[in-house]
């Protein structure tokens, strides 16, 4: 009986984690292989290097925080508001590991250093702001107006764990439920 292997997703995955933690740089085949509890060998049956891997992982969040998010929130149909709502709730709920802050982040960071990340990350971050364009400008008639609910959302999104102030007399979660509230209103 032979032995099984370890699935091309679990590698990427775990490439994801370790992106999250320590940057492109900690994405070694060795340290996922010992996070996975495999040997290295079963690696280079789906990827021919590291360097296909981390493409493999750029196209995989990229499918994740756009397309993926997208067809998820269609789903059980509904209007714009509805969509939108479910959209906050997705994205509040920390979504899937591919789309997790720690995630967002490194990508951006490593997008500063990497030309081929950044344009994959502007497309990503259009293509996120084009479906925020189309939900808001279902029920939105001032063009400026949507456009500016969807920079608030989408800045929402990138920073709010981020911010470390507090919030007065109101929970974080009070002030995002009234947030929420002024941009679906």
């Amino acid at each position: 009986m032979g032995a099984i292997r370890t699935p091309r997703d679990k590698w990427i995955e775990e490439g994801l984690r370790a992106l999250a933690a320590g940057g492109p740089e900690a994405v070694r085949v060795e340290v996922l292989a010992q996070a996975l509890g495999v040997s290295k060998g079963g690696f280079y049956g789906y990827f021919r290097n590291r360097a296909a891997l981390l493409e493999e992982m750029l196209d995989t969040w990229e499918r994740g925080v756009t397309g993926d998010v997208i067809e998820r929130i269609e789903r059980d149909g509904g209007d714009a508001r509805e969509r939108l709502g479910r959209l906050f709730d997705f994205v509040g709920s920390g979504g899937a590991p591919v789309t997790s802050a720690g995630v967002e982040l490194a990508i951006r960071d490593w997008a500063r250093r990497d030309e081929g990340v950044a344009r994959c990350l502007r497309r990503a971050d259009n293509r996120r702001m084009d479906d925020l364009r189309e939900l808001y400008g279902a029920f939105c008639a001032d063009e400026g107006d949507v456009e500016a609910r969807c920079l608030i959302t989408f800045s929402l999104r990138i920073g709010d764990h981020l911010i470390a102030a507090d919030n007065g007399p109101r929970s974080r979660t009070e002030v995002l439920a009234a947030v929420r509230s002024r941009l679906l209103g």
